[in-house]
């Protein structure tokens, strides 16, 4: 299989010390290309420089998302918007986010991440850049605001996905992408998921690890491709998820691993990236 995680933290510092040796074993595994994951202006311009520092080791494998997540939302500042537009100007760069709503901690304040919501909203419309959504008890607003600008966005997916039947449809509603993670593999924690991934349209389903996140709960230990580190995820279990998607869908892992593939090749644009 040939995939597409579209959701790395490759910037987290927990894989400070193999990130070389972590892209191998996900090249190994078939995840040909990574979208690592902007969530503040700091780690944006990481991601950005490690799309860079591995360009050569792994030829167009990594592309990247610049972005200010709600957690970080009262960051925002004169200056953010300015250095985001910067960002947005790299080959690498193939959306803006991670950004939305998370009313589940508030690390941001409500109204912190509405405006550094709708500012990056706007630099999305304006850049025509497709937008990495990340959401949490907070589908109402965000669907809310996301009706304003919607018909001006190119593109949105909603990554990470464990929300209610009533928000799927929501997004879907909007003619949004939904990502799909490790979630899904916990009996316990993703058994909703379960149910509702086969009401997701073939050409909206996306696929991803949120690596060093949500390592799969079902994975077998014995069969781990690469040294327990805790519970850190890595996109070399991407298959895996790809492979639990395709039995609650009753599809092949084959079918999965083609449509999320050429879907993340569409929304991102990866075609057309030099």
């Amino acid at each position: 299989m040939q995939l597409i995680d579209i959701g790395v933290n490759l910037s987290n510092a927990r894989f400070d010390n193999d990130r070389g040796e972590l892209l191998e074993r996900a090249r190994d595994a078939g995840v040909e290309k990574l979208i690592l994951t902007g969530t503040s202006i700091s780690e944006s311009e990481h991601v950005v420089a490690l799309c860079s520092e591995y360009a050569e080791r792994f030829p167009e494998m990594l592309y990247a998302t610049a972005g200010i997540h709600p957690h970080d939302a009262k960051s925002l500042n004169s200056e953010s918007i300015a250095t985001l537009k910067a960002l947005a100007t790299q080959p690498c760069v193939v959306a803006l986010g991670e950004m939305g709503l998370d009313f589940n901690r508030n690390f941001s304040n409500p109204a912190a991440q509405e405006k550094a919501f709708e500012a990056q909203l706007e630099l999305a419309v304006a850049l025509q850049l497709p937008v990495f959504l990340h959401e949490r008890d907070a589908a109402d607003r965000q669907l809310q605001i996301l009706r304003v600008y919607r018909d001006h966005l190119s593109d949105a997916v909603l990554h990470c996905f464990t929300g209610t039947r009533e928000a799927l449809y929501g997004y879907l509603d909007l003619d949004l992408h939904i990502g799909i993670t490790g979630w899904i593999c916990d009996d316990r924690r993703g058994e909703a998921l379960q149910k509702l991934v086969v009401d997701i349209p073939r050409h909206r389903l996306m696929v991803e690890t949120d690596a060093p996140y949500l390592s799969p709960k079902n994975l077998p230990k014995n069969q781990l491709p690469y040294p327990i580190s805790g519970s850190r995820n890595e996109p070399c279990t991407l298959p895996f998820i790809v492979r639990t998607i395709a039995h609650h869908r009753e599809e092949t892992a084959e079918q999965v691993a083609r449509q999320t593939t050429a879907n993340a090749t569409r929304f991102f644009r990866l075609d057309s990236v030099v």
